[in-house]
C-alpha cells in the first residue's frame, strides 16, 4: 500500500541557494543549521531522549531536484564520467530523498541545532533518527570510485573584516565551504566570478589553480 509522507520538519540553513552547500554531510564540520519542527511534531515528548545522542541521520527531500536518469556525472570523477545513479549519491534522484548524518550541536525552544548538513535553507525533513555507531559505522568499507579520486581543498584567500555581520564561527563555516570549491568540476576559467549567497551576503570569488580568492561582501536583496 503506497502512503503518502509529510515533512514533519523544515531545515533552517545560511545557504539560500544550492550553489555553494557543501557536497556530503560532514564535509563542513562548523556550518550550523537548525531541524524547525511542524506544529504537530514540536513538543518536547517527541525528541525526549535525543540529547542522548552525538550523531544524527536526516531523511529529507531534494525539493529543487528530480530525475529518472539511470546514470550520473559525480563532481569527484570531474563531472565528466558516468556511474550509475544507484552507485552515487548524487541529488539528482527519482525519489529525491536524501540521507544526511549530522553532529547534534544542541537544543534551543524544541529545536534541533546541528552542524555539518549539506541542506539548502526550506529543505523538508521527513524523519529523523539516531546514529548508532555498533551498527552504523563501518570504518574497513569499500568507498568505490572515492577511494582512488581525492578530494582536493582549495586554499581560501578571504579578508575576515571584509564581512562584519559574521560571527567568528560564521566565518570559519565560510571558509570551510569555499575550500571544498563550490564551481561545478568542469569549470576551470581564472577569470570567471562566481557569487555565493551565505547568510544573507552575496559573496564573490574567483579560483585559479588551487586558490579561491574572496572579492568583496555585498548584501543580498531584500526578498
Amino acid at each position: 500500500m503506497n502512503q503518502e509522507i509529510e515533512p514533519i520538519a523544515v531545515f533552517k540553513s545560511p545557504f539560500t541557494s544550492k550553489f555553494g552547500i557543501p557536497r556530503q554531510s560532514g564535509l563542513t564540520k562548523t556550518l550550523h543549521g537548525r531541524v524547525v519542527f511542524m506544529p504537530e511534531y514540536k513538543h518536547k515528548e517527541a525528541i525526549r531522549g535525543i540529547d542522548g545522542f552525538d550523531y544524527l541521520w536526516l531523511i529529507w527531500g531534494f525539493n529543487k531536484n528530480h530525475s529518472h536518469s539511470l546514470t550520473v556525472r559525480p563532481p569527484r570523477l570531474g563531472g565528466n564520467e558516468r556511474i550509475g545513479v544507484f552507485a552515487s549519491r548524487s541529488p539528482f534522484r527519482p525519489n529525491g530523498l536524501g540521507l544526511s548524518s549530522v553532529r547534534l550541536v544542541g537544543i534551543d525552544k524544541g529545536e534541533l541545532i546541528v552542524a555539518g548538513a549539506d541542506l539548502m535553507d526550506g529543505t523538508p525533513i521527513y524523519d529523523i533518527k539516531p546514529y548508532i555507531a555498533y551498527t552504523d559505522s563501518h570504518p574497513d568499507a569499500r568507498g568505490g570510485f572515492t577511494d582512488s579520486r581525492e578530494w582536493q581543498r582549495l586554499e581560501v584567500v578571504m579578508n575576515d573584516c571584509d564581512f562584519p555581520a559574521l560571527s567568528p564561527e560564521e566565518l570559519l563555516a565560510l571558509r570551510e565551504s569555499l575550500a571544498l570549491d563550490p564551481r561545478p568540476h568542469y569549470h576551470d576559467d581564472p577569470k570567471r566570478i562566481y557569487g555565493m549567497p551565505f547568510c544573507g551576503i552575496d559573496v564573490k570569488f574567483r579560483v585559479e589553480g588551487n586558490v579561491l580568492t574572496v572579492l568583496s561582501e555585498a548584501p543580498l536583496p531584500s526578498r
